[in-house]
């Protein structure tokens, strides 16, 4: 008994010593965050998304990015690295292209190209033959960390978001857990073949959209709850603000529907244990040495926001059941259809656009 006894005190001591002062990628940084809305007012809890229709299930998993083209074909950005093409009820699938990386925001150029952001790869563009050219993969002689999302505006020029500079796809909580602000807003120059860094420091930068008039693109900061704004013109030119604070949830991708909505996708809810953690770095050290299954983990719950011009929510879409399509990662509406993309569904989906 005195063995076993022994055995289990030096088992507990080798468990808490790892758990304490094990060695971690990253140096947490303490912050404060705002206290989570919750759902309830204009985040109340719905079932809105309950009937969105699934198209191609099945074919492949994490169609992260959606794109329709201008004869109704859906686009998908998938896991294994494939751009896959669908007529415009999901039917006769197709690899459009192949990236060999993890393809992640997509968004048409003027000229007809596909323009990529691939997390692995950089920033690609697909011809119309699906054949690919790299347009960049490192800024001021620094490689993209993270190439997250992407658009394009009416000049041509290329916005897009380098999620995490210091830390890559395989170590999004490593990113996330250190709050560092490693992430980066950069423009891609077509004509110049040139990519300069617009501004840095952001939390986790993740989806990207070009607003009316392209006087400004928003950026989804998933670490800070937050949508940032970054003026292309006018008085604040070069200069950034936040759009809305204190979202219930991690924003991922944003786009903006022409007119006057901004849809945002929301990867999970809050995650209670993230905010208390947030002003206490040596705990989120331990969160890190946990094995995988008992580190915090967002809940299945779909969900999606309009926000208006003026930073205001005017549609709140839900569904937290349990075959709900969860987690959405984008939101793009094309004509009066809005359409989702997910990081680990088999299958794309939509739904009539609110009015």
């Amino acid at each position: 008994m005195k063995k076993l006894l022994c055995v289990f005190g030096i088992v507990i001591i080798a468990a808490a010593a790892y758990l304490l002062f094990w060695p971690v990628p990253f140096e947490p940084v303490a912050w404060d965050a705002p206290k989570a809305p919750g759902l309830s007012g204009e985040y109340a809890a719905n079932s809105k998304l309950a009937d969105v229709e699934w198209l191609a299930k099945g074919v492949a998993a994490g169609p992260e990015d959606v794109d329709v083209d201008s004869e109704g074909r859906i686009y998908g950005a998938f896991e294994d690295g494939k751009i896959r093409r669908f007529a415009s009820d999901g039917s006769q699938p197709e690899i459009f292209a192949d990236t060999k990386g993890r393809p992640l925001g997509l968004a048409w150029a003027s000229d007809g190209s596909l323009v990529i952001a691939d997390a692995v790869k950089g920033l690609l563009a697909a011809r119309s033959d699906g054949s690919l050219r790299k347009l960049a993969d490192s800024v001021n002689d620094q490689p993209f960390g993270f190439a997250d999302d992407v658009d394009v505006a009416a000049d041509g020029t290329i916005y897009l978001t380098d999620a995490s500079s210091k830390f890559g796809y395989e170590t999004v909580m490593a990113d996330i857990l250190e709050h560092g602000g490693n992430g980066r807003l950069i423009k891609y120059e077509p004509l110049a073949d040139e990519a300069s860094v617009l501004l840095d420091g952001l939390q986790f930068a993740n989806g990207i959209a070009v607003g009316p008039d392209e006087r400004y693109v928003l950026v989804n900061e998933t670490g800070a709850y937050r949508i940032t704004r970054y003026w292309l013109k006018g008085p604040k030119k070069g200069q950034s603000e936040v759009f809305i604070d204190n979202l219930p949830g991690l924003p991922d991708g944003v786009s903006f529907n022409g007119k006057n909505i901004f849809w945002v996708a929301i990867y999970a809810p809050r995650n209670p244990e993230l905010d208390y953690m947030a002003d206490k770095p040596w705990l989120r050290k331990i969160a890190y040495r946990l094995p995988e299954a008992l580190q915090p983990k967002p809940v299945k719950h779909a969900f999606v926001l309009g926000i208006n011009t003026d930073g205001k929510v005017v549609h709140n879409l839900q569904d937290k059941a349990d075959q709900a399509y969860a987690p959405i990662t984008s939101a793009q509406q094309v004509g009066d259809t809005l359409y989702f993309g997910s990081l680990s569904q088999p299958a794309i989906a939509r739904m009539p656009a609110p009015q």
